[in-house]
């Protein structure tokens, strides 16, 4: 039977539960596993030299000192730990995502973890050691001769990170803490996902359903609009139940961290977070401040829907719904899929798109979807040694065709990451792992947008991005804004009761989307349900994140060659450098406006080709 009948019948609406199994799927489509090891007896023999050798950790303790020689010799053996144990890992999760009803490869995903944890800590006191050496000593030690040299950045990143290490019994204090400060999260997250009740309503043919959290959002894309209205309002009733609640849980965790960040000497919790990845506390206030100076776009998308939808008020529950409906993203088998994203991706020149056709070709990629595989998708990061991997589960759809060029964007990222960095280095922050994979993208919307043909096509491209910007841009500063916020009045003494957090969500959330905007009471309670809340100052990376990729895709089409071979750089970089270094090599100074302002005007310039194609409504 040809593969296209097999999977003809996995989205056959008669066969609904025909998945695939995997021995059913084309070797072409799944990944190929033997780049990592040949068999699982190989992996076995990884496993025991690493089971056995850990102990050796105990020959360096007491010892780094004595020479650069030395020093060296336990660097070298805890590279050689690290790159066995990661290729290790690999190789088991893999084996486990492709089938996760495969005990054996459940098991071994288990015990690579659980070694994990032992050679950790085996290695555990290096980092204490190094830094008990004086500086001066230790950087003469560094950079005594070329083979030690590679391992300045680190040292010196170590030497930063001193003024905030404390002595061994307070870090043993803050250590035993752990459990006690990450309690607010783990509140929340079985409150949030296991305990709380939603009520029932009906959905748009009059069945009544049960709420969840996954059925909000489908909920929202609804052309029903008494029914996302309906759907809106009985699923915040649970916050608006236990608002209290939440907000108590809220409070404990930004008092966690206010703890820890004090206890470490920093100035503020928003400088313990950034610092771990040497971001300027500037760069996160620049960016919620130029995003305030720039939310013009953003009102002129509100006042657009409002027309559009032909609505007398706009609510929160109308934000999502599709302006352009259009079954064009409903028409992509995964060789046409590759076809795009492989002319998408042709600005960035004949290096690139050579690695992305041998990523193509020799089975990098697992792509479809079939029973027990892990569902979603992922890029499976740098190994040292190993190319990087892409999990699909591609369903026919325009978002894999995104899904496909946002994985290959970290999937490059990893590779050449790994082929040009040693080991210490052979990694990226997240702070830089979304621009390579919203530069891709971008590249691709830009492509199908100058590509299409249909009046039609175009208008849902154009929403498309449009979207885009609104909630991995304008959204995520919004909550980053509220979590500043959070966090200096909790710093500054004032107390947040839940009518507090609500007053003052409401605002930012009013001010963001303009006064086309209804905030509705149940929108207020927002802040209670965000889990990213709770990631101590995550959400910012997202837009920065974005904002870089403008900036960069926007240089590479604009100037040519010279942009593309600093992209390229930056994709070889890994944490060679710090990640505002790395990102200002490459054109783009997150301390600036420029990433801010770029993403806007790109907002703006849709905007203006949307009411062009719509004869202004």
């Amino acid at each position: 039977m040809l593969f296209k009948d097999h999977y003809n019948k996995l989205f056959s609406t008669e066969n609904s539960d025909s998945i695939l199994d995997r021995k059913e799927v084309e070797e072409k489509y799944k990944w190929n596993l033997s780049s990592i090891y040949k068999n699982d007896d190989d992996w076995e023999k990884d496993f025991k030299w690493v089971s056995e050798n850990i102990v050796k950790y105990k020959n360096f303790e007491g010892t780094l000192s004595k020479s650069p020689a030395q020093l060296l010799e336990c660097l070298k053996f805890d590279n050689e730990v690290g790159i066995k144990i990661e290729r290790l890992y690999l190789y088991a999760m893999l084996s486990k995502d492709s089938d996760m009803k495969v005990q054996k490869y459940q098991a071994m995903d288990d015990r690579i973890k659980g070694l994990y944890t032992k050679a950790s800590a085996a290695a555990a006191f290096v980092k204490p050691e190094l830094l008990q050496i004086p500086e001066d000593k230790l950087l003469d030690m560094i950079c005594s001769d070329d083979e030690i040299r590679v391992y300045e950045h680190f040292i010196k990143n170590l030497i930063r990170e001193k003024a905030h290490t404390l002595s061994k019994e307070q870090e043993k204090i803050l250590a035993l803490a752990g459990e006690i400060v990450s309690t607010p999260y783990n509140i929340f997250s079985i409150f949030n996902n296991a305990d709380i009740r939603f009520p029932k309503t009906n959905d748009e043919k009059g069945k009544e359903i049960e709420i969840s959290h996954a059925r909000y959002y489908a909920a929202m894309y609804s052309k029903d609009r008494e029914y996302r209205k309906r759907f809106f309002k009985n699923y915040f009733t649970p916050f608006i139940n236990y608002v209290n609640t939440y907000a108590t849980l809220f409070n404990g965790n930004l008092k966690a961290n206010i703890f820890n960040s004090k206890a470490r000497n920093y100035h503020s919790s928003l400088e313990a977070s950034l610092d771990s990845n040497n971001i300027p506390v500037s760069v996160y206030k620049n960016l919620v401040k130029t995003c305030n100076e720039n939310l013009q776009p953003l009102h002129r998308w509100a006042a657009l829907k409002k027309k559009i939808l032909g609505v007398d008020e706009l609510h929160p529950y109308d934000v999502y719904v599709s302006l352009f409906p259009s079954d064009f993203g409903d028409k992509f088998e995964y060789e046409k899929g590759k076809e795009i994203v492989f002319n998408a991706l042709k600005p960035l020149g004949d290096e690139y798109l050579s690695s992305i056709k041998t990523a193509f070709e020799n089975r990098w990629i697992d792509v479809y979807e079939t029973r027990n595989k892990r569902s979603g998708a992922y890029s499976s990061g740098t190994t040292f040694g190993v190319h990087p991997y892409v999990l699909l589960n591609w369903s026919n759809l325009l978002n894999d065709v995104f899904t496909l060029a946002h994985e290959m964007g970290h999937n490059m990222h990893s590779f050449y990451t790994g082929k040009n960095q040693p080991y210490p280095y052979a990694n990226y922050t997240i702070f830089l792992a979304e621009v390579a994979s919203t530069f891709n993208e971008s590249l691709l919307l830009d492509y199908l947008i100058e590509d299409a043909n249909k009046k039609e096509e175009k208008l849902f491209l154009i929403e498309k991005y449009l979207n885009n910007i609104t909630t991995t841009f304008y959204r995520q500063i919004m909550f980053a804004e509220f979590e500043m916020w959070a966090y200096e009045q909790v710093e500054s003494g004032t107390a947040l009761t839940a009518e507090i957090l609500s007053r003052n969500y409401k605002a930012i959330y009013q001010k963001y989307w303009g006064p086309e905007m209804i905030v509705d009471e149940e929108e207020e309670h927002t802040w209670a349900r965000i889990p990213h809340f709770y990631y101590n100052f995550y959400v910012y990376q997202y837009a920065t994140g974005y904002a870089a990729s403008e900036v960069l895709s926007k240089k590479v089409k604009n100037e040519g060659k010279t942009a593309v071979e600093k992209y390229l750089n930056f994709l070889k970089s890994g944490s060679s450098d710090y990640s505002i270094n790395i990102l200002k090599a490459a054109g783009v100074d997150m301390n600036s406006s420029e990433p801010v302002e770029a993403t806007t005007q790109k907002m703006d310039m849709l905007l203006n080709e949307l009411e062009k194609l719509t004869g202004n409504i």
